[in-house]
């Protein structure tokens, strides 16, 4: 135990930030892959006893995902997981296209040696997912994929832009995979996407980004005949 406040509170802020991580990480999660389904209104102590993380940090997170619209903030009635709306998932991949295309890019272009290495190993990861139909590879995968691309892209607006979009995308996918997606086609593409970034090729990362959000853009309008079987 530190006894000196004075020593004390660099290391407090340093724990308080990987609990922040810690929190959004899980919630992240729960809600992406519907453990909180969506239509659930749920308070912060409730949140707090999931985690086991105190209420400032895991405040903390929430605002975090609030911004990124996966959880709406009710004043004096708790927290809300917003429902998922086709049409603003069509509207999202609209505009995930042209961020993405310039994500994928600039991390042909900007990504170090150790990054082009890590996205050669997720081009494998991807490819192994979609000869397995390996379903938690592949979202495991996809997450550290869309971190390293905002890492190597080296554009903070790009990044806080595209922050806000990934994890309604991959909640959008989880809920309707199963009926919809191709998931080793979708795996595929990913690799295809992972390999030319590694490779530093820039028109072959935006040509391979465009086709996968042409396969995310078929699946999405699919689940619309889906729901009206």
């Amino acid at each position: 135990m530190v006894s000196s406040t004075v020593v004390a509170m660099p290391a407090l802020v340093k724990s308080k930030a990987k609990l922040t991580d810690l929190a959004y990480q899980q919630l992240e999660e729960a809600i992406v892959t519907l453990a909180i389904p969506p239509g659930t209104l749920i308070s912060e102590q409730t949140l707090s006893e999931m985690t086991g993380i105190g209420r400032t940090p895991l405040r903390e997170a929430v605002q975090r995902l609030a911004r990124e619209h996966l959880i709406l903030v009710m004043p004096q009635r708790g927290l809300l997981i917003p429902e998922i709306d086709i049409g603003k998932q069509l509207r999202l991949l609209e505009t995930r296209r042209e961020i993405e295309r310039l994500v994928c890019r600039s991390a042909a272009k900007r990504a170090n040696q150790q990054q082009r290495l890590a996205f050669v190993r997720l081009g494998e990861e991807f490819t192994e997912a979609s000869k397995t139909n390996d379903d938690v590879m592949f979202m495991r995968s996809d997450r550290e994929f869309n971190e390293l691309c905002l890492a190597a892209c080296r554009n903070e607006f790009a990044e806080s832009a595209l922050r806000a979009l990934n994890g309604l995308s991959r909640r959008f996918w989880y809920l309707h995979y199963k009926q919809a997606a191709d998931l080793p086609e979708m795996a595929s593409l990913h690799a295809g996407v992972a390999r030319a970034i590694a490779e530093g090729q820039q028109n072959e990362a935006a040509e391979c980004l465009d086709r996968l959000i042409d396969n995310i853009e078929s699946f999405t309008k699919a689940t619309v005949l889906l729901d009206q079987v």
